[in-house]
């Protein structure tokens, strides 16, 4: 059997498998018809973006395991306009339930990113302001960019996975695949298997 690499721009509400637990949710089944891939970890229901998907057994195991840490990157809109302390939290690590997180990238948008509106929309509050943050991280606990905002006072509104690794939404619409280009395929090789522990580095 050959390797399969796919990339899917996942909408909101979508759940982010092929089996369908409840009839009314939808799954990576109503867009998807490749046969033996599964997502390399999760996207929460409520989120947007990028999913890579594979039939690669070892590939997808290096990179869902947080011991091979590996960027990942989200658009991430906030209640609030979060100050400089916020944002230093963010970076060098919160602390969350049992964890602490580990060093982010984060920066505070001067401009929205250029997305799709959300369906349904977000829940805006009157006289409240927003703001979009981008956020880098190199683990992928569970809802972890949300209570990470949340922990120092900034709630995610809206998430969206743009960047896992080299691999962007570039040239995707929302609810589209694709097939990785062998170029892309042998860069991301070249980053999970190639590097010697592929440790994640914030520069």
């Amino acid at each position: 059997m050959s390797n399969k690499y796919i990339i899917f721009y996942k909408p909101y509400g979508v759940l982010c498998q092929f089996t369908r637990d409840t009839p009314e949710r939808k799954t990576l089944q109503d867009y998807i018809d490749v046969s033996d891939v599964y997502p390399v970890g999760r996207l929460d229901w409520d989120s947007e973006g990028l999913v890579l998907l594979t039939n690669h057994g070892q590939l997808q195991h290096r990179l869902s395991n947080p011991k091979f840490g590996h960027e990942r990157s989200y658009w991430v809109q906030v209640e609030r306009i979060p100050d400089q302390a916020a944002l230093e939290k963010l970076r060098s690590g919160v602390e969350i339930q049992d964890y602490r997180s580990r060093s982010a990238k984060v920066q505070l948008l001067t401009e929205e990113p250029g997305l799709p509106e959300r369906d349904p929309p977000i829940r805006f509050r009157k006289n409240v302001p927003t703001a979009w943050l981008e956020i880098t991280l190199s683990e992928g606990k569970n809802r972890q960019v949300r209570r990470m905002t949340a922990a120092v006072g900034f709630p995610t509104l809206r998430l969206v996975r743009f960047q896992i690794a080299h691999l962007t939404l570039e040239n995707l619409n929302l609810g589209e695949w694709r097939d990785l280009t062998s170029i892309e395929v042998d860069l991301l090789h070249n980053i999970v298997f190639n590097s010697r522990n592929y440790k994640y580095r914030l520069s």
